[in-house]
């Protein structure tokens, strides 16, 4: 650690009109990721769907939404009102911890929602023994080890940097790329161990999705023509978070390690632009969450009767 207690975010810019505005942005963002994703959890819950598999998983994907996204927004958002940007050593170890655990499970999530999609439409008469309860918490469970196996060694190698001269970080949160860049040792071989951890994991995962989605159109030649619709809309949403999350990630972390100005506006892809869309992908198209979030809100919790 050094004698570093804090460090100084140079965060998106330093032009009083340009602050105002993102602060009124981001705030905006914020807040309709919140109400976005609590709405779908509380409708998944609260409905029919929350015993489907893959509704079961979307709200597990709303959770990681939220705790991912406030582990950098709201500070992101704070700072944009002041005028020196600081967060305590501490706070920024948390940065980085919180933000590869809760972003390495959504990974693993959307994952575990291809293998549902992929089991639903390539093997029907075995979804409901393949995709039984027990295998769906095995498979969150799953992706909760994998966030936590794939974090705490990120977090151990930004611990062991030592830190003692500059402490400005090119960025609006700690990573641990903006972390190395001003740490007092040669962190070569670091760099490449989060390349891999980070970079090529991304990647790896990426071309499983890919590819799986890609079997799944094939086999949809074969279906009817309505099957075809609902398959792929629902897949068409699916794999549209996917490349929201994944592609400014891959641009992120799949490269030497160092820093470049881009890095922050692809970074606000993965940390706030795709977590508020997640839920409005998730329902314009999808006429059973429509349903089910009508049912729930106008009559379990307004007293609204029966609504079609």
């Amino acid at each position: 650690m050094g004698n570093i207690t804090e460090f100084i975010l140079f965060g998106l810019s330093y032009e009083q009109n340009v602050q105002i505005f993102c602060f009124i942005f981001f705030l905006l963002c914020y807040i309709s990721l919140l109400i976005g994703n609590f709405v779908i959890f509380i409708s998944i819950h609260f409905s029919h769907l929350f015993y489907q598999p893959m509704y079961y998983f979307l709200i597990h994907l709303s959770a990681m939404d939220i705790y991912y996204t406030s582990s950098v927004t709201p500070k992101l958002i704070v700072n944009l009102l002041t005028g020196r940007k600081t967060i305590s050593y501490n706070y920024c170890m948390f940065q980085v911890f919180s933000m590869h655990f809760f972003g390495s499970i959504e990974i693993f999530i959307l994952t575990t929602m291809a293998l549902d999609r992929y089991v639903a439409i390539c093997k029907p008469l075995h979804y409901m023994v393949i995709m039984n309860r027990k295998n769906c918490n095995l498979l969150v469970l799953a992706a909760w080890v994998g966030g936590a196996a794939h974090s705490f060694p990120q977090l151990s190698m930004t611990l062991n940097l030592p830190f003692c001269g500059p402490n400005e970080i090119d960025h609006y949160f700690c990573d641990i790329f903006p972390l190395l860049k001003i740490a007092c040792t040669d962190t070569y071989v670091t760099g490449i161990l989060v390349v891999i951890n980070s970079g090529i994991l991304s990647m790896i995962i990426f071309f499983i999705l890919f590819t799986s989605y890609a079997i799944i159109l094939w086999t949809l030649r074969t279906h009817s023509a309505e099957g075809r619709r609902k398959a792929l809309s629902t897949c068409g949403s699916h794999f549209t978070v996917v490349v929201l999350f994944f592609v400014p990630a891959i641009f992120s972390y799949l490269r030497p390690p160092t820093t470049y100005p881009e890095d922050k506006v692809f970074a606000l892809f993965y940390t706030i632009i795709a977590p508020m869309f997640n839920p409005l992908i998730y329902t314009l198209r999808n006429t059973e969450m429509k349903n089910a979030m009508r049912k729930v809100w106008f009559q379990k919790f307004w007293g609204k009767g029966n609504l079609n």
